[in-house]
Order: C-alpha cells, then structure tokens, then sequence
C-alpha cells in the first residue's frame, strides 16, 4: 500500500476503519480480562487457601498464578503467531478473543488456587495471541506514517479495558463475593467476534504474500541471516522491560493492600483505593501513549524507546525509593504511568522488522517471549518482599530498564521512517 495515497484520516477505506475497530476492541478487552485479576490477587487467593490476606502463603500462591499467566500469554503468542501468519489475521483474532473470554469467565468457578492458575493460564493463551494479531493486522492495513499515532490508539485500548475492569470491580466491590464475580465480566469480549466474522475482512497485503510465497518460514528462521540480529536484540529489550513492567503491575496493587496507612479500613474501603489507584495508573498510561507517539514523530521509534526505559526506572525510584503513606504514592503513580508509553511504541514498531510471512510469529516471539522471563521475575522479585511492604520487589526490579535503555540504542533503524517495510520478504 502507497503510503502517499493518503492524506488524513478521511482517506482511509471502510475496510481499514474496520480493521482499527476490530483491533482496538480486541485489545480493550485484552487490557479488560487481563487485569481482573491483578485487582483481586491477594484477597481471592487468601479466599481461596482459607488464610488471612496477611498471610505471607497469599503472596506466594498469588505470585504464582501471576506467573503462570505470564508464561501462557508468552506461548499464547507464539502459538497463535504461527496460526495467524498460516490463517490469516482476522480469523486468528477471532480464536484468540474467543479463547481469553472463555477462560476468563471460567475463574469463576475456581475452588483451589491451583483451579484459578489453570484458568488464568489458559486465557493468556488468547492474550498473548490477540497481541501479535492485532499488531500486525494493522501495521499491514494502516498508512506507514500514522503508525506513531495508531500505536498510541491501540495501546490506549488496553488501558482503557484497565480502566473498565477497575470501574467493574468498583461497581462489584460491595456485591457479595465480589472477588469472585468479578470475573464474569471477562465474558463480555466474545460477543465482537460475530461481529469481526461478519465485517472485518482480511489484510489484502497478507493475501496477497501469501499466493505468491510457496514456502512458509518458521520460528527458526528469525535467527538466520540479518534478521537474527534483530531477533535477539529485540527479545533482549522485550524481556528486560516488561519483567520490570509487570512486577510493578503486580506489586503495586499488593503494596497498596498491606500499607499501614490503611490499618483499620474495612475491606470496601481498601477495594476501592486499589481500584482508584489503578485507574489513576491507566489514565496517565494514556497520556504517555500519545506523548511517546508524539515523541517517535520527532525522534523516531528506537530512541524513544530509550527515553522512555530511563524514565520509568527514574518514576519507580521516586516513587518507592523510601517509605510514602497511600497519599504520597498516588501522587507518585502518575509519573510512572507515563512511562507506560514505550510498550505503545512495540506495537507499530515491531512487526514491520520481520517479513510478511514472518511477522506475527515474529512480532509474537520477541514481544511474548518476554512473558516468560516476566513470569519468573514476577516471582522472583516477590522474594525481595516483606509482609505488607513490596517495595524492595518493585525498586530491584526498576533496575532492568538500565541495561534495556542501553541495548535500545542497538536496535535496528526505524524502518516507518524509511517508508518501506522489513527487508527481504519470506
């Protein structure tokens, strides 16, 4: 597609319009049934292990869970990368929607923790997928030079399903058992895949690649020839800076949970303040999305990438460097939430570096592998907790975005720039 042939936004096709729509939804609801969980950790696991939530087995189990999470949205990726590049994009998304919702609503019904770690793992299957579908659905449908600004939108999405799955648990808080219902709510995404089916048609650019291409690349063909390079540059980057990211998403919620500060508030009251801080988190997530989209505009994808690993290793210092009551740290979070925007930027930034064959098990593997080096750090850091108190988890982890804003400076040129997609196609 001749990026020339558009001027704004008023020239994209119904088509592409439909494509965005069904990629934003996909990930809205990616943000939505990835997040329940993370409100609830501590206080359904300690429900589900019949011990108090300041039960050190709590954190543990939970940490777990959330580990396990992090490993099947890694595989997820990989597995529905490979599908996506062999069945097309839209019928991935549909698949990948399908398989996250199921599982989502499923959590319900868990009675041990190790139920609630299965459930869990099989939705991040569907999460981890939808991601590199999406991604690449778009950075294939969408003019090169809004790709600054669509990864902006796209990754809004996701915060915005946050946002959603913070305002339901708010509303569901004073429900009873509201730690478990909550999970329902992760059902709502499997009514846009009748949608999708019926309107989004598939990404002509990978069609057409596709009749002429006898020969399908697999996996291991991103560590042959120049795109290896790429590949282990990219995964280095992926993994250092979402394991951070995610010890931090889940951390923090768990801090807010044992400070002393809070001492005497009713379960409600606590829920609540939970909910309040993710969505203050979120909503300056947005705002970073569009200022790293503004950013990449002017200083391209790689080094703002870099910027952004420094500053959210300088927001978690400041922010957990010393001891804050709840007041202190919700005027912190905002700062942290901005840096969020870097994990904007892989979205548009990452397929395009592999070839069309290629690119949502590309884009899949570097972004989701990370998944798996996550889950391990989110247990791992959790070591460096005490009860009550997990800001030794989140500052030891804050140090990852060191060496990934080093390596950052490494990675290949920003190809959108250049006005044509990765090199040699599969």
């Amino acid at each position: 597609m001749s990026d020339n042939a558009h001027s704004g936004l008023r020239d994209l096709s119904t088509a592409q319009w439909k494509a965005g729509i069904a990629a934003w939804l996909g990930w809205m609801f990616d943000g939505l049934d990835m997040h329940l969980y993370t409100l609830v950790a501590l206080p359904f696991v300690a429900e589900l292990l019949r011990v108090s939530i300041k039960d050190p087995a709590a954190g543990y189990y939970g940490s777990w869970i959330q580990a396990s999470f992090l490993v099947g949205w890694a595989l997820g990726g990989a597995f529905f990368g490979r599908i996506g590049d062999r069945l097309g994009r839209t019928r991935t998304l549909m698949l990948t929607i399908l398989t996250y919702a199921a599982f989502t609503g499923l959590s319900f019904f868990a009675q041990t923790w190790w139920h609630l770690l299965i459930f869990r793992f099989l939705a991040a299957l569907g999460i981890g997928g939808e991601w590199a579908v999406g991604a690449s659905l778009l950075s294939e449908t969408w003019p090169k030079r809004l790709r600054p600004w669509v990864a902006a939108v796209l990754q809004t999405s996701g915060n915005c399903g946050v946002l959603l799955a913070s305002l339901a648990y708010y509303v569901i808080a004073r429900m009873e058992a509201p730690n478990r219902a909550v999970f329902l709510v992760g059902i709502l995404p499997a009514l846009i895949v009748f949608w999708i089916r019926r309107a989004v048609p598939e990404s002509s650019h990978w069609e057409a690649v596709k009749r002429h291409e006898r020969d399908q690349p697999g996996i291991a063909d991103l560590f042959r020839g120049s795109i290896r390079r790429t590949t282990l540059l990219t995964v280095f980057v992926c993994a250092t800076t979402l394991t951070a990211h995610w010890a931090f998403l889940f951390w923090y919620l768990q801090h807010f949970h044992g400070l002393e500060s809070l001492q005497g508030w009713s379960e409600a009251r606590r829920n609540a303040l939970v909910s309040q801080a993710m969505f203050l988190v979120m909503a300056s997530a947005i705002a970073g999305n569009f200022l790293a989209g503004f950013l990449a505009t002017r200083l391209g994808f790689r080094r703002v990438i870099l910027l952004l690993c420094v500053a959210y290793f300088g927001s978690l210092t400041l922010a957990y460097g010393v001891p804050r009551d709840h007041r202190s740290l919700l005027a912190c979070l905002p700062l942290a939430g901005l840096s969020q925007g870097i994990f904007a930027l892989f979205t548009m930034y990452l397929p395009p570096l592999f070839p069309t064959l290629l690119r949502t098990t590309g884009a899949g593997f570097c972004y989701n592998i990370g998944r798996v080096v996550a889950a391990g750090g989110t247990v791992f850091f959790g070591l460096f907790s005490k009860v009550g108190d997990h800001r030794p988890a989140i500052l030891c982890a804050g140090l990852l975005f060191l060496p990934a804003a080093v390596v950052a400076y490494f990675l290949p040129e920003d190809r959108w720039q250049r006005g044509h997609d990765a090199g040699p196609r599969a």
